[in-house]
Protein backbone atom coordinates (compact mmCIF):
# COMPACT_ATOMS: atom_id res chain seq x y z
CA UNK A 1 0.00 0.00 0.00
CA UNK A 2 1.50 3.34 -1.04
CA UNK A 3 0.43 6.74 0.18
CA UNK A 4 1.52 9.97 -1.48
CA UNK A 5 2.03 12.84 0.88
CA UNK A 6 0.11 15.99 0.08
CA UNK A 7 1.60 19.17 -1.31
CA UNK A 8 3.88 17.43 -3.78
CA UNK A 9 6.65 17.28 -1.16
CA UNK A 10 7.36 13.59 -0.96
CA UNK A 11 6.25 10.03 -1.50
CA UNK A 12 6.29 7.57 1.36
CA UNK A 13 6.51 3.91 0.38
CA UNK A 14 4.66 2.89 3.54
CA UNK A 15 1.04 3.56 4.34
CA UNK A 16 1.15 6.52 6.70
CA UNK A 17 -2.32 7.33 8.02
CA UNK A 18 -2.70 10.36 10.27
CA UNK A 19 -4.74 9.33 13.29
CA UNK A 20 -4.37 12.54 15.27
CA UNK A 21 -2.05 15.46 15.72
CA UNK A 22 1.11 13.40 15.98
CA UNK A 23 0.21 9.68 16.05
CA UNK A 24 0.78 7.51 13.00
CA UNK A 25 -0.43 4.04 12.05
CA UNK A 26 2.29 2.41 9.96
CA UNK A 27 1.75 -0.63 7.78
CA UNK A 28 4.87 -2.32 6.49
CA UNK A 29 5.20 -3.87 3.04
CA UNK A 30 5.58 -7.36 4.53
CA UNK A 31 5.84 -8.98 7.93
CA UNK A 32 8.96 -7.63 9.64
CA UNK A 33 11.57 -9.87 11.21
CA UNK A 34 13.05 -6.96 13.21
CA UNK A 35 11.51 -3.97 14.97
CA UNK A 36 14.68 -2.07 15.83
CA UNK A 37 18.36 -1.80 14.86
CA UNK A 38 21.62 -1.31 16.77
CA UNK A 39 24.61 -0.52 14.58
CA UNK A 40 28.10 -0.88 16.07
CA UNK A 41 30.31 1.19 13.80
CA UNK A 42 34.07 0.58 13.76
CA UNK A 43 35.10 3.81 12.06
CA UNK A 44 38.46 3.54 10.36
CA UNK A 45 38.03 0.01 9.02
CA UNK A 46 39.02 -3.28 10.74
CA UNK A 47 41.12 -5.88 8.90
CA UNK A 48 38.87 -8.74 7.88
CA UNK A 49 41.56 -11.45 8.08
CA UNK A 50 42.27 -10.53 11.73
CA UNK A 51 38.80 -11.41 12.94
CA UNK A 52 36.29 -13.41 10.89
CA UNK A 53 37.94 -14.34 7.55
CA UNK A 54 40.97 -16.65 8.03
CA UNK A 55 43.58 -16.51 5.27
CA UNK A 56 46.43 -19.03 5.88
CA UNK A 57 48.03 -18.11 2.54
CA UNK A 58 49.08 -14.78 4.05
CA UNK A 59 51.66 -16.68 6.08
CA UNK A 60 52.58 -19.02 3.23
CA UNK A 61 53.33 -16.14 0.84
CA UNK A 62 54.48 -13.55 3.37
CA UNK A 63 56.44 -10.71 1.82
CA UNK A 64 55.50 -11.72 -1.73
CA UNK A 65 53.19 -9.81 -4.05
CA UNK A 66 51.14 -12.23 -6.18
CA UNK A 67 49.12 -10.91 -9.12
CA UNK A 68 45.90 -11.09 -7.07
CA UNK A 69 47.06 -8.29 -4.79
CA UNK A 70 48.15 -5.87 -7.50
CA UNK A 71 45.13 -3.69 -6.88
CA UNK A 72 45.15 0.10 -6.76
CA UNK A 73 45.07 1.44 -3.21
CA UNK A 74 45.18 4.91 -1.71
CA UNK A 75 48.80 4.56 -0.63
CA UNK A 76 51.66 2.42 -1.92
CA UNK A 77 51.76 -1.04 -0.37
CA UNK A 78 54.41 -3.75 -0.48
CA UNK A 79 54.21 -7.52 -0.03
CA UNK A 80 51.73 -9.65 1.88
CA UNK A 81 51.69 -9.06 5.64
CA UNK A 82 50.54 -12.11 7.62
CA UNK A 83 48.21 -11.79 10.57
CA UNK A 84 49.61 -13.24 13.82
CA UNK A 85 46.23 -14.42 15.15
CA UNK A 86 45.16 -17.97 15.93
CA UNK A 87 41.78 -19.36 14.88
CA UNK A 88 39.12 -21.55 16.47
CA UNK A 89 35.81 -22.96 15.30
CA UNK A 90 33.19 -21.49 17.58
CA UNK A 91 29.94 -22.93 18.88
CA UNK A 92 27.92 -25.75 17.35
CA UNK A 93 28.12 -24.10 13.93
CA UNK A 94 31.91 -24.06 13.84
CA UNK A 95 32.14 -20.56 12.37
CA UNK A 96 35.81 -19.47 12.56
CA UNK A 97 36.80 -16.59 14.82
CA UNK A 98 40.25 -15.36 15.81
CA UNK A 99 41.76 -15.27 19.28
CA UNK A 100 41.50 -11.47 19.26
CA UNK A 101 37.83 -11.91 20.28
CA UNK A 102 37.88 -14.79 22.81
CA UNK A 103 34.66 -13.79 24.61
CA UNK A 104 32.68 -13.10 21.44
CA UNK A 105 33.33 -16.67 20.26
CA UNK A 106 30.44 -17.68 22.57
CA UNK A 107 28.02 -15.65 20.40
CA UNK A 108 28.91 -17.01 16.96
CA UNK A 109 25.91 -19.34 16.72
CA UNK A 110 23.76 -16.18 16.66
CA UNK A 111 25.93 -14.34 14.13
CA UNK A 112 25.87 -14.23 10.32
CA UNK A 113 29.28 -13.19 8.98
CA UNK A 114 29.26 -11.54 5.56
CA UNK A 115 32.77 -11.85 4.14
CA UNK A 116 32.17 -10.38 0.69
CA UNK A 117 31.02 -6.81 1.29
CA UNK A 118 32.45 -4.24 -1.12
CA UNK A 119 32.10 -0.50 -1.57
CA UNK A 120 32.81 2.19 -4.16
CA UNK A 121 35.60 4.32 -2.74
CA UNK A 122 38.71 3.76 -0.54
CA UNK A 123 38.73 7.23 1.02
CA UNK A 124 37.26 7.65 4.51
CA UNK A 125 34.86 10.49 3.68
CA UNK A 126 33.09 8.90 0.69
CA UNK A 127 33.22 5.42 2.24
CA UNK A 128 31.63 6.63 5.49
CA UNK A 129 28.88 8.30 3.46
CA UNK A 130 28.37 5.14 1.41
CA UNK A 131 28.00 2.94 4.47
CA UNK A 132 25.75 5.36 6.35
CA UNK A 133 23.85 7.16 3.57
CA UNK A 134 23.89 4.68 0.67
CA UNK A 135 25.89 6.90 -1.70
CA UNK A 136 29.05 9.00 -1.64
CA UNK A 137 26.91 12.13 -2.12
CA UNK A 138 26.83 14.15 1.14
CA UNK A 139 23.40 15.71 0.62
CA UNK A 140 21.20 12.62 1.06
CA UNK A 141 19.53 11.19 4.19
CA UNK A 142 21.26 8.66 6.41
CA UNK A 143 19.98 5.12 6.95
CA UNK A 144 18.70 6.05 10.41
CA UNK A 145 16.81 9.03 8.99
CA UNK A 146 15.12 6.76 6.44
CA UNK A 147 14.18 4.38 9.28
CA UNK A 148 12.70 7.23 11.30
CA UNK A 149 10.83 8.61 8.27
CA UNK A 150 9.43 5.26 7.22
CA UNK A 151 8.73 3.62 10.57
CA UNK A 152 8.74 6.30 13.26
CA UNK A 153 9.47 5.55 16.91
CA UNK A 154 7.74 3.12 19.23
CA UNK A 155 7.97 5.70 22.01
CA UNK A 156 6.78 9.25 21.31
CA UNK A 157 8.80 10.49 24.29
CA UNK A 158 12.13 9.44 22.75
CA UNK A 159 13.68 10.11 19.33
CA UNK A 160 13.36 7.40 16.71
CA UNK A 161 17.06 7.76 15.83
CA UNK A 162 19.91 8.25 18.32
CA UNK A 163 23.64 8.47 17.60
CA UNK A 164 26.11 7.69 20.39
CA UNK A 165 29.59 8.99 19.62
CA UNK A 166 32.22 10.20 22.11
CA UNK A 167 33.82 13.61 21.65
CA UNK A 168 32.56 16.31 19.30
CA UNK A 169 32.70 14.82 15.80
CA UNK A 170 31.41 17.84 13.85
CA UNK A 171 32.72 16.42 10.57
CA UNK A 172 30.71 13.24 11.18
CA UNK A 173 27.35 15.00 11.51
CA UNK A 174 26.55 14.51 7.81
CA UNK A 175 26.46 10.76 8.55
CA UNK A 176 23.29 11.10 10.62
CA UNK A 177 21.64 14.00 8.82
CA UNK A 178 18.11 13.98 7.41
CA UNK A 179 19.05 16.07 4.31
CA UNK A 180 15.82 16.78 2.40
CA UNK A 181 13.67 14.61 4.68
CA UNK A 182 11.84 16.55 7.41
CA UNK A 183 14.36 17.62 10.05
CA UNK A 184 12.64 15.65 12.83
CA UNK A 185 14.20 12.51 11.31
CA UNK A 186 17.86 13.48 11.73
CA UNK A 187 19.84 11.56 14.31
CA UNK A 188 19.91 12.94 17.84
CA UNK A 189 23.63 13.10 18.61
CA UNK A 190 24.68 12.19 22.15
CA UNK A 191 28.25 12.54 23.42
CA UNK A 192 28.41 9.74 25.98
CA UNK A 193 31.93 10.55 27.16
CA UNK A 194 30.40 11.93 30.36
CA UNK A 195 27.59 9.83 31.84
CA UNK A 196 26.05 12.71 33.80
CA UNK A 197 22.57 12.81 32.22
CA UNK A 198 22.51 16.62 32.27
CA UNK A 199 25.77 16.68 30.28
CA UNK A 200 24.85 13.80 27.98
CA UNK A 201 21.97 15.81 26.50
CA UNK A 202 22.47 19.60 26.66
CA UNK A 203 19.46 21.72 27.68
CA UNK A 204 17.47 18.65 28.72
CA UNK A 205 15.89 20.60 31.57
CA UNK A 206 14.67 24.18 31.74
CA UNK A 207 16.23 25.93 34.70
CA UNK A 208 13.92 28.94 34.61
CA UNK A 209 10.52 27.37 33.95
CA UNK A 210 8.68 24.46 35.53
CA UNK A 211 7.15 21.53 33.63
CA UNK A 212 3.53 22.78 33.78
CA UNK A 213 4.57 26.28 32.66
CA UNK A 214 6.49 24.80 29.74
CA UNK A 215 3.43 22.73 28.86
CA UNK A 216 1.27 25.87 28.73
CA UNK A 217 3.92 27.67 26.66
CA UNK A 218 4.09 24.77 24.21
CA UNK A 219 0.29 24.79 23.91
CA UNK A 220 0.33 28.50 23.13
CA UNK A 221 3.06 27.99 20.51
CA UNK A 222 1.03 25.20 18.96
CA UNK A 223 -2.02 27.48 18.64
CA UNK A 224 0.04 30.25 17.05
CA UNK A 225 1.68 27.80 14.66
CA UNK A 226 -1.68 26.29 13.75
CA UNK A 227 -3.04 29.75 12.88
CA UNK A 228 0.04 30.30 10.73
CA UNK A 229 -0.49 26.97 8.97
CA UNK A 230 -4.20 27.63 8.39
CA UNK A 231 -3.42 30.93 6.69
CA UNK A 232 -0.79 29.43 4.41
CA UNK A 233 -2.18 26.00 3.53
CA UNK A 234 0.40 23.86 5.32
CA UNK A 235 4.15 24.08 5.71
CA UNK A 236 6.12 20.81 5.99
CA UNK A 237 9.14 22.54 7.53
CA UNK A 238 7.06 24.21 10.23
CA UNK A 239 5.16 21.00 10.97
CA UNK A 240 8.47 19.19 11.37
CA UNK A 241 9.76 21.92 13.71
CA UNK A 242 6.62 21.63 15.84
CA UNK A 243 7.01 17.85 16.18
CA UNK A 244 10.69 18.25 17.10
CA UNK A 245 9.82 20.76 19.83
CA UNK A 246 7.13 18.49 21.23
CA UNK A 247 9.51 15.49 21.29
CA UNK A 248 12.14 17.62 23.03
CA UNK A 249 9.57 18.63 25.66
CA UNK A 250 8.54 15.04 26.34
CA UNK A 251 12.18 13.91 26.50
CA UNK A 252 12.69 15.87 29.73
CA UNK A 253 11.24 13.01 31.73
CA UNK A 254 11.80 9.96 29.51
CA UNK A 255 15.40 10.68 28.47
CA UNK A 256 16.49 11.39 32.04
CA UNK A 257 15.57 7.81 32.86
CA UNK A 258 16.67 6.12 29.62
CA UNK A 259 20.19 7.58 29.63
CA UNK A 260 20.84 7.04 33.33
CA UNK A 261 23.15 4.03 33.59
CA UNK A 262 23.12 4.28 37.37
CA UNK A 263 19.70 2.61 37.20
CA UNK A 264 21.40 -0.55 35.93
CA UNK A 265 22.45 -3.19 38.49
CA UNK A 266 26.17 -3.25 39.14
CA UNK A 267 26.27 -6.83 37.80
CA UNK A 268 25.08 -5.59 34.39
CA UNK A 269 27.61 -2.73 34.43
CA UNK A 270 30.35 -5.25 35.14
CA UNK A 271 29.05 -7.53 32.40
CA UNK A 272 29.45 -4.79 29.79
CA UNK A 273 32.55 -3.11 31.25
CA UNK A 274 33.08 0.59 31.92
CA UNK A 275 34.78 2.00 28.79
CA UNK A 276 33.10 4.43 26.39
CA UNK A 277 32.24 1.67 23.91
CA UNK A 278 30.86 -0.50 26.71
CA UNK A 279 28.71 2.38 27.92
CA UNK A 280 27.51 2.97 24.35
CA UNK A 281 26.44 -0.66 23.99
CA UNK A 282 24.55 -0.58 27.29
CA UNK A 283 22.87 2.73 26.42
CA UNK A 284 21.86 1.24 23.05
CA UNK A 285 20.16 -1.68 24.81
CA UNK A 286 18.34 0.70 27.16
CA UNK A 287 17.14 2.84 24.23
CA UNK A 288 15.84 0.05 22.00
CA UNK A 289 14.21 -1.53 25.04
CA UNK A 290 12.25 1.71 25.43
CA UNK A 291 11.20 2.06 21.80
CA UNK A 292 13.97 3.88 19.94
CA UNK A 293 13.98 2.54 16.39
CA UNK A 294 17.63 2.96 15.34
CA UNK A 295 20.73 3.42 17.52
CA UNK A 296 24.24 3.87 16.21
CA UNK A 297 27.27 3.39 18.45
CA UNK A 298 30.43 4.85 16.89
CA UNK A 299 33.66 3.51 18.31
CA UNK A 300 35.26 6.97 18.42
CA UNK A 301 35.11 10.49 17.02
CA UNK A 302 37.88 9.92 14.47
CA UNK A 303 39.15 6.78 12.71
CA UNK A 304 40.51 4.62 15.57
CA UNK A 305 40.63 1.52 13.33
CA UNK A 306 42.71 3.33 10.68
CA UNK A 307 45.93 1.38 11.29
CA UNK A 308 48.47 2.67 8.75
CA UNK A 309 51.29 1.85 11.18
CA UNK A 310 51.80 -0.71 13.95
CA UNK A 311 48.68 -2.50 12.83
CA UNK A 312 49.05 -5.65 14.95
CA UNK A 313 49.46 -3.73 18.22
CA UNK A 314 46.55 -1.37 17.53
CA UNK A 315 44.27 -4.19 16.38
CA UNK A 316 44.97 -6.16 19.56
CA UNK A 317 44.16 -3.16 21.78
CA UNK A 318 41.00 -2.28 19.85
CA UNK A 319 39.69 -5.84 19.88
CA UNK A 320 40.33 -6.14 23.60
CA UNK A 321 38.15 -3.05 24.05
CA UNK A 322 35.18 -4.29 21.98
CA UNK A 323 35.21 -8.01 22.85
CA UNK A 324 33.45 -7.85 26.22
CA UNK A 325 30.83 -5.16 25.37
CA UNK A 326 29.76 -6.85 22.11
CA UNK A 327 29.43 -10.18 23.89
CA UNK A 328 27.46 -8.59 26.71
CA UNK A 329 25.13 -6.79 24.30
CA UNK A 330 24.12 -9.92 22.38
CA UNK A 331 23.88 -11.97 25.57
CA UNK A 332 21.82 -9.32 27.36
CA UNK A 333 19.44 -8.84 24.42
CA UNK A 334 18.97 -12.60 24.14
CA UNK A 335 18.28 -13.06 27.85
CA UNK A 336 15.65 -10.30 27.73
CA UNK A 337 13.94 -11.79 24.66
CA UNK A 338 14.92 -8.78 22.56
CA UNK A 339 17.46 -10.30 20.18
CA UNK A 340 14.87 -12.10 18.07
CA UNK A 341 13.42 -8.77 16.89
CA UNK A 342 16.46 -6.52 17.34
CA UNK A 343 18.93 -6.48 14.44
CA UNK A 344 22.53 -5.87 15.54
CA UNK A 345 25.06 -4.83 12.87
CA UNK A 346 28.85 -4.58 13.17
CA UNK A 347 31.49 -3.27 10.78
CA UNK A 348 33.37 -0.29 9.39
CA UNK A 349 33.30 1.78 6.22
CA UNK A 350 35.75 -0.63 4.53
CA UNK A 351 38.44 -3.17 5.44
CA UNK A 352 42.22 -3.14 5.22
CA UNK A 353 44.76 -4.49 2.77
CA UNK A 354 46.51 -7.84 3.21
CA UNK A 355 49.60 -6.08 1.86
CA UNK A 356 51.80 -3.96 4.10
CA UNK A 357 52.10 -0.19 4.32
CA UNK A 358 55.10 1.39 6.04
CA UNK A 359 56.28 -2.10 6.92
CA UNK A 360 53.86 -2.64 9.81
CA UNK A 361 50.59 -1.00 8.70
CA UNK A 362 47.71 -1.71 6.34
CA UNK A 363 46.01 0.61 3.86
CA UNK A 364 42.28 1.02 3.15
CA UNK A 365 40.54 -1.78 1.27
CA UNK A 366 37.09 -1.32 -0.27
CA UNK A 367 37.38 -4.32 -2.62
CA UNK A 368 36.33 -6.93 -0.08
CA UNK A 369 35.72 -6.75 3.66
CA UNK A 370 33.68 -8.23 6.49
CA UNK A 371 30.59 -7.26 8.43
CA UNK A 372 28.26 -9.27 10.63
CA UNK A 373 24.61 -9.26 11.62
CA UNK A 374 22.84 -10.94 14.52
CA UNK A 375 19.23 -11.31 15.66
CA UNK A 376 16.30 -9.68 13.91
CA UNK A 377 15.47 -12.53 11.55
CA UNK A 378 19.02 -13.36 10.43
CA UNK A 379 20.35 -16.93 10.30
CA UNK A 380 22.96 -17.38 12.98
CA UNK A 381 26.04 -19.58 12.82
CA UNK A 382 26.79 -19.02 9.15
CA UNK A 383 29.10 -17.22 6.76
CA UNK A 384 28.10 -15.68 3.45
CA UNK A 385 30.39 -14.89 0.53
CA UNK A 386 34.12 -15.22 0.10
CA UNK A 387 37.17 -13.11 -0.61
CA UNK A 388 40.19 -14.31 -2.61
CA UNK A 389 42.96 -16.40 -1.06
CA UNK A 390 44.50 -13.33 0.57
CA UNK A 391 41.34 -11.51 1.70
CA UNK A 392 41.69 -8.59 -0.72
CA UNK A 393 38.79 -8.77 -3.18
CA UNK A 394 35.26 -10.20 -2.80
CA UNK A 395 34.99 -13.03 -5.33
CA UNK A 396 31.95 -15.15 -4.42
CA UNK A 397 28.42 -13.98 -3.57
CA UNK A 398 29.60 -10.39 -3.66
CA UNK A 399 27.56 -7.96 -1.54
CA UNK A 400 27.46 -4.29 -2.45
CA UNK A 401 26.63 -1.78 0.29
CA UNK A 402 23.29 -1.17 -1.47
CA UNK A 403 22.51 -4.90 -1.11
CA UNK A 404 23.40 -4.69 2.57
CA UNK A 405 21.01 -1.77 3.11
CA UNK A 406 18.25 -3.44 1.07
CA UNK A 407 18.52 -6.49 3.34
CA UNK A 408 18.38 -4.41 6.52
CA UNK A 409 15.23 -2.63 5.32
CA UNK A 410 13.70 -5.96 4.27
CA UNK A 411 14.25 -7.35 7.76
CA UNK A 412 12.41 -4.27 9.09
CA UNK A 413 9.44 -5.06 6.85
CA UNK A 414 10.28 -2.43 4.22
CA UNK A 415 10.66 -2.83 0.46
CA UNK A 416 13.73 -0.70 -0.26
CA UNK A 417 12.43 0.21 -3.73
CA UNK A 418 9.23 1.68 -2.29
CA UNK A 419 10.59 3.71 0.61
CA UNK A 420 11.17 6.86 -1.45
CA UNK A 421 10.99 10.63 -1.20
CA UNK A 422 10.53 12.98 -4.13
CA UNK A 423 13.01 15.83 -4.13
CA UNK A 424 14.33 18.03 -6.96
CA UNK A 425 12.30 16.07 -9.52
CA UNK A 426 13.58 12.64 -8.50
CA UNK A 427 12.41 9.83 -6.22
CA UNK A 428 15.32 9.22 -3.83
CA UNK A 429 15.82 6.11 -1.74
CA UNK A 430 18.47 4.71 0.61
CA UNK A 431 19.68 2.15 -1.95
CA UNK A 432 20.03 4.75 -4.74
CA UNK A 433 19.42 2.77 -7.97
CA UNK A 434 20.69 -0.64 -6.79
CA UNK A 435 20.23 -3.17 -4.03
CA UNK A 436 19.17 -6.82 -3.79
CA UNK A 437 17.96 -8.59 -0.66
CA UNK A 438 20.30 -11.35 0.58
CA UNK A 439 17.57 -13.94 1.01
CA UNK A 440 19.93 -16.80 1.90
CA UNK A 441 20.82 -15.16 5.21
CA UNK A 442 17.20 -14.78 6.32
CA UNK A 443 16.00 -17.09 9.07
Amino acid sequence: MIARLGGGVGMLGLANVMKGADERIIQRHHRPRARRVIQLFMNGGPFQADLFDPKPDLQKYAGQRPAEVNLRTERATAGLLPSPVQWQKAGQSGVPISDLLPKFAACMDDVCVIRSLHSDNPNHGPALLMMNNGTITPSVPSMGAWMSYGLGSENENLPAYVVLCPGRPVRFSVLWNSAFLPSEHQGVYVNHSNLDVKKLIPFLSNGSMGFSAQQRQLGLMRRFNQLHLNERGGDAVLESRIRSMETAFRMQTEASEAFNLEREPESIREQYGKGHFANGCLLARRLVERGTRFVQVYYGDGQPWDTHQNHDKHAKDLCRDIDQPMTALLTDLKQRGLLEDTLVIWGGEFGRTPTSENGSGRDHNHYGFTTWLAGGGVKGGMTYGETDDFGFRAVKDRVHVNDFHATILHLMGVDHEQLTYRYAGRDFRLTNVGGHVLRRILA
